[in-house]
């Protein structure tokens, strides 16, 4: 560990994260010298959360969804974001396999982090991922997913559960496992 760039970082967070993501030594010193200098304090806000956001999703309103993701990236509830927060994300939503990241979208439909989702909460959640969709493409939607409300009664169908059921988090992620186009229900990717 010679290395002088991740000396700045605690030896314990960084064996933590080596031994959690799939990220080299090198690569998390990298992310960590690139974080200082964006979050001198250490932390990110949830308006610099917003911020990032913005720029990924230009012509959207990402406000009620970079909300949503921010919180259940929070795991310690302090409302910032430390550098261990931030790699483990990074790691669970761009590099980890598709059940580690149904778990964290499972986390993202679980507004009141109480282990489940309601119908309320899963539409809530998906008028979120609405609204991060262009009004041109919106247009373009089949009939029966081209509302927040329908999109959301669609994907809660793929779930067997009646109006006031609730859903659980093996539940979910077999849910979406089981049905491929519900996964383009709890997501959205602007077309390239």
């Amino acid at each position: 560990m010679g290395n002088a760039k991740s000396s700045a970082m605690s030896k314990v967070i960084l064996e933590d994260l080596k031994l959690n993501t799939r990220f080299t030594e090198e690569e998390l010193s990298q992310w960590y010298e690139n974080f200082q200098k964006q979050c001198p304090s250490g932390r990110i806000t949830p308006d610099e959360f917003s911020k990032i956001y913005e720029r990924f999703f230009p012509d959207s309103d990402t406000t009620s969804y970079a909300q949503h993701v921010f919180r259940s990236f929070d795991t310690n509830d302090d409302g910032t974001l430390d550098f261990k927060e931030y790699i483990i994300a990074l790691h669970m939503t761009s590099t980890g396999k598709t059940e580690r990241k149904l778990e964290w979208a499972f986390s993202l439909f679980d507004v009141d982090k109480n282990g489940y989702i309601t119908k309320t909460e899963l539409k809530e959640i998906c008028q979120a991922i609405f609204k991060l969709i262009p009004k041109e493409e919106q247009e373009k939607l089949p009939d029966d997913e081209n509302t927040a409300e329908k999109r959301g009664d669609k994907l809660w169908s793929f779930f067997n559960k009646n109006e006031n059921d609730r859903l659980a988090e093996g539940e979910f992620i077999q849910g979406i496992l089981d049905n491929e186009d519900a996964l383009h229900f709890i997501q959205y990717e602007p077309p390239k």
